[in-house]
């Protein structure tokens, strides 16, 4: 019952599940419209964001791919890095950032490494923010202790291999969503369940903030599915909180969706959140609870929240008045989302099936004037 996986093995070996009927615990008020297909047959289109000219940058993170598609669907591979992990992109100004990474586990055998890469309109490449390094050096949450709380030591003993009795953050990094505000851009680091911030011109690295452990009861139900012992029921065990994407809000604060560490799939349940996190003292708050799988995250212009539940029902809204939220895009395995105007952007089917099976993941997009 810990993170053991880097974040991209885990959603491979999640793959396997294709739930047929995902479910979360969003109001339908009334059923989303069908979207319209962008682009298909995408290789695990795990993030998605604005492009220059109005088109669609599409990061198809297995491949080590990052893909720019026209609004005449035409696709040019803007930058191709085979055996590292490509994930989360923004554009600034007209240079195009993403972030880049292997070793996330230690699971590839490959040393921990890690950057920003910057895409100049002119064709050339610089990277820079050694997220890695600063993870090596800091190790954000070294001082915070995973499982359980007060086990006693003879149910320890029967836990299963997979579920440490408890244990303090490792050194692992893994930059999975960004943000760009100004020249500073700032890093969901998925390894090292922290926030960190890069200056895109000088490159250094801080870390803004780590992410509290999240607590869950262990019920009859959750021990059954987790292979846990019976002595484990009524206990609480504190969950890597694993960041996944980012979003500054309108009101200063950082938006952050977050993954619970162990199984992101609904074996335990809706068990996300997004978390609000000051930029400024490093202060994190729950803006939403009980989400299911949490990916990606976007903001319309008032300030209302969008979140692609990536094992749930499609994209979920998040007033910014109310907090109330409901369904607004219906589809499977949405990874990420992108907000224009009165548009919303998703990559759906985004994690790949069967070997030998053809890629369907999708770019769609869905009117959405009511917001």
């Amino acid at each position: 019952m810990r993170k053991q996986l880097p974040f991209a093995a885990v959603l491979t070996t999640a793959a396997a599940l294709l739930i047929a009927a995902p479910a979360t615990h969003a109001s339908k008020d009334e059923a989303p419209a069908a979207p319209t297909v962008r682009a298909d047959g995408l290789f695990s289109p795990l993030h998605i964001g604005d492009g220059p000219g109005g088109s669609v940058l599409v990061t198809e993170q297995f491949l080590g791919q990052l893909i720019q598609i026209d609004k005449n669907g035409q696709r040019t591979v803007l930058h191709d890095n085979p055996g590292w992990s490509v994930a989360g992109s923004d554009l600034g100004g007209d240079t195009i950032y993403v972030a880049e990474s292997q070793g996330a586990g230690g699971f590839d055998g490959l040393p921990l490494a890690g950057h920003i890469r910057a895409l100049n309109p002119e064709g050339t490449q610089r990277t820079f923010g050694d997220l890695a390094a600063l993870e090596t050096t800091e190790n954000a949450d070294g001082g915070i202790t995973y499982g359980f709380e007060n086990l006693p030591a003879d149910c320890a003993a029967l836990l299963p291999e997979h579920a440490r009795a408890s244990y303090t953050g490792e050194i692992d990094s893994h930059p999975y969503g960004i943000d760009i505000y100004g020249s500073t851009i700032y890093v969901a680091d998925a390894g090292a369940n922290s926030v960190v911030s890069v200056d895109a011109d000088t490159g250094e690295t801080k870390t803004v903030a780590v992410l509290p452990p999240r607590p869950f009861l262990v019920t009859e139900e959750a021990a059954a599915a987790s292979g846990l012992p019976a002595c484990a029921v009524g206990h609480t065990y504190w969950f890597e909180a694993v960041p996944t994407d980012i979003e500054l809000g309108l009101d200063g604060w950082l938006y952050v969706t977050s993954l619970p560490g162990g199984p992101e799939d609904p074996a335990l349940g809706a068990r996300g959140a997004v978390l609000k996190v000051n930029p400024h003292d490093g202060r994190v708050k729950v803006f939403a609870d009980e989400i299911m799988s949490p990916t990606g995250i976007d903001m319309d212009e008032k300030g209302n929240i969008y979140v692609a539940s990536l094992f749930g029902e499609g994209v979920l809204k998040f007033s910014a008045h109310s907090g109330k939220e409901r369904v607004v895009l219906s589809a499977m395995l949405t990874a990420d989302v992108d907000i224009r105007g009165d548009t919303i952007y998703a990559s759906v089917n985004a994690l790949p099936g069967e070997p030998g099976t053809p890629p369907t993941g999708q770019v769609v997009t869905l009117w959405h004037g009511d917001h």
